[in-house]
Parts: structure tokens; sequence; C-alpha cells
């Protein structure tokens, strides 16, 4: 497969930016952590649903940009109890500190730019995450910066709609920080089948 000549992060911070939508299944692991499952939704300006699957079966978070806060229902959504929190409580944070609010292509991508502009950017060639044929770039830091605690990215762009659809965080020794697979993405979904975001 030949590869377009781009600019693969620029070009899915483009796509991104011009979208409205998108549902996703991501699968986290971490290092010592079990794996996160989670069907994600995202609707600009920044509306988010998390919709776990594992752990926490059921649960729902949703943040609202307009009242900054998240509502959880830790049984699924309109249950009782509903907790009303901030996107900065540590209870609902990632084991890497991940907010809910911080947790869209978008802002991976803002990441990945930082670290660009302080490192260098490698097109390692082709390859194919589950069916999707991508692109497989890694974005390396200059030692001593540090821009997000993340030393080195190794990303897959998918190559039909130039998002990436799989991540790897390295820290500076190369130990792995996280590695996200994001499984059936749908970008500008209709309104009717998006769920709620409450």
């Amino acid at each position: 497969m030949t590869l377009p000549d781009r600019d693969f992060v620029a070009f899915a911070q483009a796509r991104f930016d011009a979208l409205a939508n998108y549902q996703v299944t991501l699968k986290s692991t971490s290092a010592g952590a079990e794996t996160v499952e989670v069907l994600y939704a995202y609707r600009k300006p920044g509306f988010v649903r998390m919709d776990f699957i594992r752990p926490h079966a059921g649960a729902t978070l949703a943040f609202n940009p307009e009242s900054g806060k998240v509502k959880l229902w830790p049984f699924g959504i309109d249950t009782f109890p509903r907790l009303t929190l901030s996107p900065d409580n540590h209870m609902i944070q990632s084991p890497q500190g991940h907010r809910v609010d911080e947790s869209n292509i978008g802002a991976l991508l803002v990441d990945v730019r930082e670290l660009e502009q302080h490192g260098d950017t490698q097109v390692v060639g082709a390859g194919t995450i589950g069916a999707r044929e991508a692109a497989h770039v890694i974005v390396t830091c200059r030692p001593g910066y540090r821009a997000t605690g993340v030393f080195r990215y190794e990303l897959w762009f998918d190559l039909s709609h130039g998002l990436p659809v799989k991540v790897v965080s390295e820290g500076e020794s190369r130990e792995p920080i996280e590695t996200v697979l994001m499984e059936n993405l749908r970008i500008d979904v209709p309104d009717s089948e998006l769920r709620p975001f409450a």
C-alpha cells in the first residue's frame, strides 16, 4: 500500500476541526491496570458521554461544557444515584490523570503537536489496525523536554478518514504508559443516532 504524501498529524487535526461529532469504542490498556473499555461519544463544542463496558459496567459519565460539570450515574444513565462532579475530581480521572473534559481526539492531537514542536516526527510506513489501513507515525521528544509526561507517541492514522485508530504513549525510558485502540469510529453521526449527552 502506498501512503499519501501528507503531514498525518496536521491532516488529523484539520479533520477533527471539521467534524461535528463522533462515536467510538475505546479500549485502553496501561501497565499494572485493568483494561478499560468504553462506548465514547463526542459532540462539539465539547459534550462527552462515556458508557463503561468494563470495568464498572453500566456506569455513565456525561460532561457538559456549558456547565463545566460531569454527571456520573454509577448504575446507568437516569438511575439513582446521580452525582455532579468537577472534571478534575480524582474519582473520575483515569490512572494516567486523563480528565473527561480533555478526553477527545482533538485534545490528544494538541499534545502530539506540542511534542512535535520539541522533537522529531517519523513516518514509519503503512500497516493494518483491525480491518483499517493506516499510516504508522512516531513522534519522539528531544531529551529534557516533556510536555505531557509523554516522551514518545506511536500513532496509526486511518487512511480513509485521517484520524488516529491506535495510539501508544511511552515515557522517556520507553516504558509503556498507555495503549488506546479506537474501534468502530463513526464521524458526523446523525443526531437521531447519537446517544443523548444528558
